[in-house]
């Protein structure tokens, strides 16, 4: 199929562009799993594409991967997918999106170790035992101990939050949660002293708790009232938060070695206990003296082993903006990251298959004109890298179309997980746009 017509993005001629005959497709789900063909879709292949006609499909609910157009069926594919559509200029950051950027302004400046941060991660036992001796030797000094104990308390979340996760996949892939619901994230927080006294007998060692149970239950459900051919009411639905919770905390307790914390589960909830009772920095608190904060540091929480390094060296992030290609640094992060984020085969994670995926596009490119249509990068398909140091952590493929940016895929080095550099690639993304809007209003 050929088309031509005019342009408004930086020349007066789109030029030609082929695609070829679209077909309703069949293919097993890459998000529920399923055993059947129950993803269902029309596809198209690109040989080439202007920006301004993908745009247009785009804006239709068709998208692409690599040179390969699709749009679901949503009302039969087993997992509808939805595009967010966001206005750059109306929006306003989350308390927790404020937080991944200050998280990594502190990382820039020297103020969250690398390497430390991600040992005390692996054992979230240092903070259990170590941060309950707070000093109190004076209010700079509790002030700074109480700020090493906050970081490091975040970084223990962020680390039982993606071990649930964990074990939730495989609870799915076992069959004790179904495939055919798109689950929600599971948060674990840190749970206040002041709830703890509430609670029953016993619950003085709660540290830590997530209600995950209770959203996948409800999502269980939903998607059940929803479905054409669903007959059962809720009372038939016998994963209620209670069970779900109790499978959950079985398999963490099987599945994951979590020293100094216990887990079980309680009324829906997943609950992480300490062994020993978590103290309050009050009159009646310990005092450390210098001494016994050397000892605090060879257990986990001085400036040694902390996420907080007030006279470490400065970091230098770079984000670098080049036009789609293949590069080998590039497939290197994109296969470390799909084996141990994803838990994909080494077999599964070719190089030809990523570049059919995120490096290949039909997009023909547009240059920058120098007028104020076409943005100082140009239009097209790229690559946003994330270098630290020297070192590339992150990449983000991205296609800059004249009414948006459309994010494709985004992967990054799983040493650098708690720097959350999705959510923080996600803010960048939004700003760039901000940023070039006067080129495309």
């Amino acid at each position: 199929m050929e088309m031509n017509t005019s342009s408004n993005s930086g020349n007066n001629n789109r030029g030609e562009y082929i695609v070829s005959d679209g077909v309703r497709l069949q293919d097993s789900c890459s998000y529920c799993k399923s055993a059947g063909r129950t993803s269902i879709f029309h596809g198209s292949w690109a040989d080439s594409l202007t920006v301004d006609d993908y745009q247009d499909l785009l804006d239709r609910g068709w998208r692409r991967s690599g040179s390969v157009l699709y749009k679901p069926e949503m009302e039969k594919t087993c997992c509808p997918s939805y595009t967010i559509r966001l206005r750059a200029s109306d929006f306003v950051p989350s308390k927790e999106q404020r937080r991944v950027s200050r998280r990594m302004q502190r990382f820039v400046d020297g103020a969250l170790e690398v390497k430390k941060s991600v040992e005390a991660i692996e054992d979230p036992s240092i903070c259990a035992s170590a941060c309950n001796e707070v000093s109190s030797l004076g209010p700079k000094e509790t002030s700074s101990v109480l700020k090493k104990e906050k970081n490091m308390g975040d970084h223990i979340t962020d680390y039982l939050s993606e071990q649930v996760n964990k074990v939730i996949w495989t609870c799915r892939e076992s069959g004790q949660i179904p495939f055919s619901v798109q689950l929600p994230k599971a948060s674990v927080k840190k749970v206040s002293q002041s709830k703890t006294k509430l609670l029953v007998e016993g619950a003085e060692n709660l540290m830590y708790s997530s209600n995950i149970a209770f959203q996948i239950a409800a999502t269980i459900r939903q998607a059940q009232s929803i479905a054409k051919d669903a007959s059962q009411s809720a009372e038939d639905n016998p994963l209620s938060p209670k069970i779900i919770s109790e499978k959950i905390a079985a398999s963490l307790d099987q599945l994951v070695k979590i020293n100094g914390l216990s887990i079980r589960a309680c009324n829906g909830h997943i609950n992480f206990y300490t062994a020993a009772t978590q103290t309050s920095p009050n009159k009646d608190s310990h005092t450390a003296t210098s001494s016994q904060e050397s000892a605090i540091g060879r257990k986990g929480c001085s400036l040694r082993n902390s996420s907080v390094h007030p006279h470490g060296k400065r970091r230098r992030l770079e984000i670098h903006l080049k036009r789609s290609s293949f590069d080998p640094e590039e497939f290197a992060l994109y296969r470390r990251y799909q084996i141990n984020v994803h838990n994909d085969t080494p077999d599964d994670v070719s190089e030809s298959s990523y570049r059919m995926f995120l490096v290949d596009t039909p997009l023909l490119p547009v240059q920058p004109s120098g007028d104020d249509r076409v943005p100082p990068c140009g239009f097209g398909s790229f690559h946003q890298q994330y270098v630290i140091d020297g070192h590339l952590v992150a990449v983000g493929v991205i296609d800059i179309l004249p009414k948006c940016l459309s994010s494709k895929y985004f992967f990054w080095d799983p040493d650098f997980a708690y720097l959350s550099l999705g959510k923080y690639s996600a803010l960048q993304e939004i700003g760039w746009v901000k940023e070039n809007e006067v080129y495309c209003p």
